[in-house]
């Protein structure tokens, strides 16, 4: 078994004298530029990491893959890898054209001789690959929101690896593992997949799992992309670093996976297990819940506690890894040490921060115990995520016009102001339009692309440890969930809903808008020919019929005061 797992797999890259050639020839292509998700999709592609697969899915591997977990061949694979890509670009190209695939520098990556074209029934992608079309879901909201709609379908010509400018010393191919456990005559690898910081009941958890297998350990955390609020992979590897030395060198290594994460529970699990499959390892550690995406639209778990454990072990054999079952670790007070929470001595207490827990005391500022984590992680994390009232944030004003949006806006700007602390930027929509919009109209494609670049600007505002304030109307609510995970990969982000109802709107209308839109002079206003798209989960309501401004400003301010973003 171990000479099979040892020996190298098949790459998708030409050689390097034919790498240069093909460069040249592919400057006349037409080519597609990547989004950071094709990015990773594609490395692991050319390096073997997705083998058996030679490129990305035609539509008979798609259809088979979506709908049995294997391809046509009948080879197990349960994740579609498709190339998804715009209309505009699918008039473009045809069936048996060659083009060239770029980084977002425009380098050339790789050529796919495109094979399929089709437009995918994304619906029921979501139903069989996720288990729910459901937008709560990270990965159908992509799917729906994000991703192009037409799928490419074709067999990969691998030209050069993406550039990765951080850790480079930590990222290594299938093969390059494989070489390492051979030079080091390792033959039972376990590996660990992780998404989050390492804490001491992990470091329990991974020890255990390499006895119990009697293994080496590669710890191999996700750098590409996980679930949007996750810790940024630089602060993750940081804390990686520094848990490493807790471990035996000997017998333990860490590498770098720049895997894009669908957060697709069980049939994730089993794409996890042939991906570490494909890099060598022998035993696979498979986590309670593991790669869930939290909570549906009902508030449920999207997939049950063992699910992946169990879809994992039907398929274990095939995968051709052992499953090694994640034992969930507590701390027991009177001994002083973790335990398997299965395995506590009765009447001993039992300790336990969960991830909800750690975030609110790195948010307020509070101890973080050294039963529970490594003093040198705890650093790491409290450098990049600092109490909350020292962080940047954003509070988005969403209303139709003239609901008093930009008075409340103005009038929390110079409240912040006068606290000092943190540089306050007004982003009001008419200011926007002439300084970053001015070439837009008022067609939904323009509304949406105004909303797009607001949301970008409070989002480095707020990466930057600013306060952004915003008050467009922002009538779609895809719209703003897309600036809301702009926003939350940086920072706290405040939706403010000023339910103001049209009829009062229309009563004061201040510009004379309402009455041009009746008139029909003005097409598509929100609120008499278009539609507002109230939000059913705004943090705060107000409503400023009958109060005054002052009385609302301050109704934010508590709001922020009890979210912590304001020292009180």
């Amino acid at each position: 078994m171990a000479a099979q797992f040892h020996a190298p797999i098949p790459e998708l890259y030409v050689s390097y004298d034919s790498a240069q050639k093909l460069k040249l020839e592919a400057a006349e292509l037409v080519s597609w530029d990547l989004t950071p998700r094709q990015i990773c999709d594609l490395e692991l592609l050319m390096n073997g990491g997705f083998n058996p697969l030679k490129g990305f899915l035609g539509q008979e591997d798609y259809d088979s893959v979506v709908e049995t977990m294997r391809l046509a061949d009948g080879t197990l694979w349960p994740m579609p890898i498709t190339l998804d890509i715009s209309e505009d670009f699918a008039a473009k190209v045809e069936t048996g054209q060659d083009i060239a695939l770029r980084d977002q520098e425009g380098v050339i990556l790789a050529i796919l001789s495109i094979s399929d074209k089709w437009m995918p029934n994304k619906a029921r992608e979501a139903e069989k690959v996720f288990g729910a079309d459901d937008l709560a879901h990270p990965a159908v909201n992509y799917l729906h929101h994000v991703a192009g709609p037409v799928y490419l379908g074709g067999a990969i010509t691998g030209i050069q690896q993406p550039v990765h400018y951080d850790f480079r010393a930590r990222r290594d191919t299938p093969n390059e593992m494989r070489a390492y456990f051979r030079k080091l005559g390792w033959k039972r690898i376990v590996a660990f997949q992780t998404r989050n910081p390492l804490h001491r009941a992990h470091q329990e958890l991974t020890f255990r799992a390499a006895k119990e297998a009697q293994a080496n350990l590669l710890i191999h955390p996700v750098v590409g992309m996980t679930k949007p609020g996750d810790v940024d992979h630089f602060t993750r590897v940081r804390c990686y670093e520094a848990v490493l030395d807790k471990y035996p060198a000997a017998t333990t290594t860490m590498s770098l996976l720049n895997l894009a994460m669908r957060m697709a529970g069980p049939r994730e699990a089993v794409w996890h297990g042939l991906i570490r499959a494909n890099h060598g390892c022998t035993h696979f550690i498979v986590g309670r819940d593991h790669a869930g995406p939290g909570k549906n639209s009902n508030g449920e778990d999207f997939y049950g506690p063992y699910d992946a454990q169990e879809l994992f072990k039907q398929h274990q054999d095939e995968i051709g890894l052992e499953m090694v079952d994640f034992k969930h670790m507590v701390y027991v007070q009177e001994k002083a040490q973790y335990y398997p929470a299965n395995e506590v001595p009765a009447g001993d207490t039992v300790l336990d921060i969960s991830g909800t827990e750690l975030r609110r005391r790195l948010r307020e500022g509070l101890e973080i115990p050294e039963w529970f984590s490594f003093p040198e992680v705890v650093k790491e994390l409290r450098r990049t995520s600092p109490p909350r009232s020292k962080q940047g944030f954003t509070v988005f004003f969403t209303g139709l016009s003239g609901s008093g949006k930009s008075t409340i806006a103005n009038a929390l700007m110079v409240k912040l102001m006068e606290m000092g602390g943190r540089p306050v930027t007004l982003l009001d929509g008419d200011v926007v339009r002439k300084h970053l919009s001015s070439e837009l109209g008022f067609s939904k494609e323009h509304r949406d692309i105004n909303i797009r670049r607001i949301g970008y600007v409070a989002s480095e505002i707020t990466k930057n440890g600013g306060i952004a304030i915003c008050a467009p109307i922002a009538p779609y609510t895809a719209t703003r969930r897309s600036v809301r995970e702009m926003v939350e990969s940086f920072g706290a982000f405040v939706e403010v809903h000023v339910a103001t109802s049209l009829e009062e709107c229309e009563r004061r209308d201040r510009k004379g808008l309402y009455k041009l839109a009746r008139e029909g002079k003005i097409k598509e206003f929100t609120g008499i020919s278009d539609p507002y798209e109230a939000p059913t989960a705004a943090e705060l309501v107000v409503d400023t019929e009958g109060t005054d401004v002052d009385y609302c400003a301050q109704q934010v301010l508590l709001k922020l005061e009890s979210m912590g973003l304001i020292a009180a």
